[in-house]
Order: C-alpha cells, then sequence, then structure tokens
C-alpha cells in the first residue's frame, strides 16, 4: 500500500511543514547512514550527538524529508516538518509506517528498577503453556518463532520497535512479553505502541547519572500507566502492581483513580494476589497463591523472596488476559532458569554458585537477603560496580554487601573509563562503615571480612577457593552479561564460563 508524506500529518498536530507533501514515502530512518531516496529522515538528539548535525548527510542520500525540532533550510526536493518532539513523532509515524502492529498482539509492558527480565520469561512461559506464539524483548535478547538476536537495548528506538513487533506479527507471534526501561518512556520510545497489560515491579536507587533525582525516575516509570495504558484504545486494559513496594503503592491509587483494571500483589493478604504458604530453599520455590479468591498450588526452580513477587506479578498478567489458573501454574513451573538471574552453576564441590544481574543496593540486598537463609555454611559475594555511572550507589552497595555476607570480595565490574581502583575505594567506604575486617589475602580459615582483587577473572578464583561444601557464592553485577568493558575495549567475558573454568581447575588441584 503506497504511503503519502501528507498521511503522516493527521497524526499529530506539527508546528511547519514545508516542500511536497503529497510524496511517497518508501522508508523511515534515524541514522543519516541508512537513510535510501524517499525516506524520512527523524533529526532526533541523542546522548552524545544530535540528528540535525546530520541532515546534509541525510539530504545527500536524498531522503524524501526531513523531521526537526529547530528550523532548518532544506533544498527542492527535501520536504521540511517541524515538530516539538522529533521522538515523539518518530514513534507515532513509526507505528502507522509499519501497520499499528502492537494492535495485533497481545502486548504486556513490564518496568521497575528489579525483575524485568524474570517477569518477562515467566510470562512468556504462561503464553505458551496457553498455547500462543510468544516473544520477548527485553535485556537478554529479542526472540520469537525460534530467532533470537541479542539485545543491544533494553527497549529499541521506536522505529526499531514497530519494525521487529511488525516482523513478529507478520512471522505469527501472537502474544509479546516486554521490559519497558525509564530511558525508553523518558525518551518516547514506546509512543505508538497499544498495550493490554502493564506491570510494574518495584522502584529503587538506579540511574540517577540520567535521572535528576528518584522523583524524576518513578515519573518516568509511572508514564506507562498514566499515559501509554490510560490513553490505549484496546477496549481492556490492565494494571498489575507491587502494591508492597512503597512507589507502587502510590502509583495503584493513581491507576485506580483511572478506572482501570487493576490487579495488586504482595506477600500480605490485602493484596489480589498473595501466598497463602511458601517453601523455599535452595532447590526453589513451592506454594500456594490466592488471586481475586481464586486459590491454586505453584512450583517453580527459581530461588528466593524476589522470584515469588517475580511469579505474583506474572500471574496477574495471566489472570489480567483471561488465562486460567491452572494454565498459568502450569506456565510458571516450565520456566527452569532466566540466564543470568540467580542462576546456578552446577558443581560437584558441594557449593551452591550463583550468578545474578544485580547491579543496583536494592537488587543485591535481595538477593543477599534470599540465600542467606537457604545455606548451611558461609556467604561469599564477589561484585562490583560500573564506571561513568551513578556514583551515588556505590557505597551503598559495599555496606549491604557487608551486613549481609560472610566474605566479600571487592572487584571490578565494567569499569568502562573510570580508574578500576578509584571505583573500588569508593564501594570500600561503605564496606568500612560496618567495622568488616579487611584481608589483604585472606585464607580458607578466615572468618567474616573482605578484600580488594581488581582482576573479575582472579576475584572469582579466590572466592571459589574460599568456598567450602555448603557455602553460597554469589557472582553479582554482570548476570547474562558475555563482555566486561575496561576503558574504551568490550573483551569477552562471562561469569558463568569463568566460574565453570576455575572449578574445573580447582578439581584437578
Amino acid at each position: 500500500m503506497m504511503m503519502r508524506l501528507k498521511e503522516f500529518l493527521t497524526l499529530e498536530e506539527v508546528e511547519e511543514a514545508q516542500g511536497d507533501l503529497n510524496q511517497e514515502v518508501s522508508g523511515l530512518a534515524y541514522d543519516s547512514r541508512n537513510v535510501g531516496p524517499g525516506q524520512i529522515f527523524f533529526a532526533i538528539p541523542g546522548e552524545k550527538l544530535d540528528g540535525h548535525d546530520f541532515i546534509p548527510q541525510a539530504i545527500e542520500r536524498e531522503a524524501g524529508a526531513v523531521v526537526v525540532a529547530k528550523k532548518h533550510a532544506c533544498p527542492p526536493g527535501t520536504a521540511s516538518i517541524r515538530v516539538r518532539d522529533v521522538r515523539r513523532i518518530m514513534g507515532l509515524w513509526s507505528a502507522h509506517f509499519f501497520g499499528w502492529p502492537s494492535r495485533q498482539l497481545k502486548l504486556v509492558g513490564v518496568t521497575g528498577t528489579n525483575g524485568k527480565t524474570t517477569v518477562t520469561y515467566l510470562v512468556e512461559s504462561i503464553f505458551s503453556a496457553a498455547g500462543m506464539e510468544a516473544g520477548v524483548i527485553g535485556t537478554i535478547s529479542y526472540r520469537y518463532r525460534g530467532r533470537e538476536v541479542p539485545s543491544h537495548h533494553t527497549t529499541p528506538e521506536s522505529l526499531d520497535l514497530e519494525a521487529l513487533l511488525a516482523e513478529m506479527h507478520q512471522a505469527g507471534t501472537q502474544a509479546v512479553a516486554m521490559e519497558v526501561s525509564s530511558h525508553a518512556l523518558a525518551q518516547e520510545r514506546v509512543r505508538g505502541l497499544e498495550f493490554d497489560v502493564a506491570v510494574f515491579t518495584n522502584l529503587s536507587r538506579d540511574h540517577l547519572d540520567y535521572h535528576a533525582d528518584m522523583d524524576d525516575y518513578f515519573l518516568a516509570k509511572s508514564r506507562l500507566f498514566t499515559d501509554h495504558l490510560k490513553n490505549g484504545s484496546k477496549p481492556k486494559r490492565a494494571a498489575v502492581i507491587c502494591g508492597e513496594d512503597p512507589h507502587g503503592k502510590e502509583l495503584l491509587k493513581t491507576v485506580r483513580d483511572q478506572g482501570l483494571e487493576v490487579w495488586s500483589y504482595g506477600e500480605g493478604a490485602q493484596w489480589d494476589i498473595h501466598p497463602l504458604y511458601v517453601r523455599s530453599d535452595v532447590q526453589g520455590l513451592k506454594g500456594k497463591l490466592e488471586l481475586k479468591g481464586q486459590i491454586f498450588d505453584f512450583s517453580s526452580p527459581l530461588i528466593g523472596s524476589a522470584n515469588l513477587q517475580n511469579i505474583m506479578g506474572a500471574a496477574g498478567v495471566g489472570l489480567a488476559l483471561g488465562v486460567s489458573a491452572q494454565v498459568v501454574s502450569e506456565g510458571i513451573q516450565r520456566l527452569t532458569a532466566v540466564p543470568g538471574r540467580l542462576e546456578k552453576v552446577e558443581n560437584d564441590l558441594g557449593i551452591s554458585l550463583l550468578v545474578d544481574y544485580a547491579h543496583t543496593p536494592d537488587a543485591l540486598e535481595k538477593v543477599l537477603g534470599a540465600v542467606r537463609p537457604l545455606t548451611r555454611g558461609k556467604v561469599l559475594a564477589v561484585f562490583g560496580c560500573g564506571g561513568d555511572r551513578d556514583r551515588g550507589k556505590r557505597p551503598l552497595m559495599g555496606e549491604i554487601a557487608a551486613r549481609l555476607s560472610d566474605l566479600v570480595v571487592l572487584t571490578s565490574d565494567n569499569p568502562r573509563t573510570e580508574e578500576p581502583l578509584a571505583i573500588l575505594h569508593e564501594i570500600e567506604m561503605g564496606v568500612r562503615k560496618t567495622g568488616l575486617t579487611k584481608f589483604p589475602v585472606p585464607s580458607s580459615g578466615s572468618s567474616r571480612g573482605y578484600c580488594v582483587e581488581a582482576d573479575r577473572r582472579e576475584a572469582i578464583r579466590m572466592a571459589l577457593r574460599l568456598s567450602r561444601p555448603g557455602d553460597v557464592v554469589l557472582i553479582a553485577g554482570k548476570g547474562h552479561e558475555d563482555y566486561q568493558i575496561l576503558g574504551e575495549k568490550k573483551i569477552h567475558f562471562d561469569d558463568r564460563e569463568v566460574a565453570r573454568q576455575e572449578l574445573g581447575r580447582i578439581a584437578t588441584t
């Protein structure tokens, strides 16, 4: 079907439009290197570069039109559309260009600081148990119908997102669970999407190198509900919100006032979804959940109280979409693991070795709090903090690790362009507040204490050599990532792979 430029102008008011508005549109692009003849180029502002600076290159590549936020003179043959927010317009125009694919799919958006990835995996499993062809868009990968590509952003740019959803729909996908980051909401990447269900997991300190403060961070997350879900056109829309989180409780009130269907969840009986009984050990979780009067058994190999919350959130999605409680239970049980989320690394040494993505104070506290009751021995934690990111969380994470672990090995995460030892010094400031003893070279007989080892492989090796049967070793911060960023260089590094290698060396000695 042929699309003309003037069609797009009806989607949202524009400031100014000049040039041939009756021309045919052959495609859309926001990278000037990808522009082709007759395409629309969106001059979006980036983190380091401004798309307006690349308009000449787009015109040179025969762009049919440019969408700008600043006045810009274009040569004959190239239309110029000036708007208030280029990103917002790109989302709406992309949705129109690809035929509004989200309207043809069951679309679930999951936001929050922690738990997004696990909830999307659980929802995918519930979809599959219900006989639906499912897709996932998130931190680890984008996948559907047996295809999988590594993720570059938790939530892609709107143009890429609409193209992906259209591809999913054309391939026969019926339902998609996607992570929605605060960056994506602030940058209008999900503008034009029509959600059936939105999930809020929790909110804790993160991304304060991007957001002005926690209020700004929460406001960005809330937009999934107060803007996108509220103003959607689908006849039945529901919000699933963790009521025990203080920000979740606030969001619940706001969403209820908007007249949307709401499912609250938490461990207390006052929430719509809550546990009646739970058994938790290193093998996973098992018990009974009550969902607005429906009671069903559940069993999952996922570990800890944070995963109980994730399971309840996913169960709420299933019920909100009309999936039976029995099928929801089956979907929960089918999911055996989530890459890099309390992922077990099997071994014959009698230790519980877990790799987790926890890279925020709240996530680290929840993970360590979950594994502490599950061990009869010591808890050893290996972690660091990323460079060129929020520095304020470093001492907070150091204090949490020192308080909840027996032995802590501070090491590099992704130092990026910062000096690794400088990052470790800031983490160590929090450790010192607890009075934990520093060991220059800890031994297997060491009691509670910590040490600093900037080399991440050496740090993992050290923790494993210090562990004994019955201990838990948690390697936190990078989870599923298979790289480490040192300066401007990205090297291959996978905590799970390195741990297996070091376990092999220990077994042979």
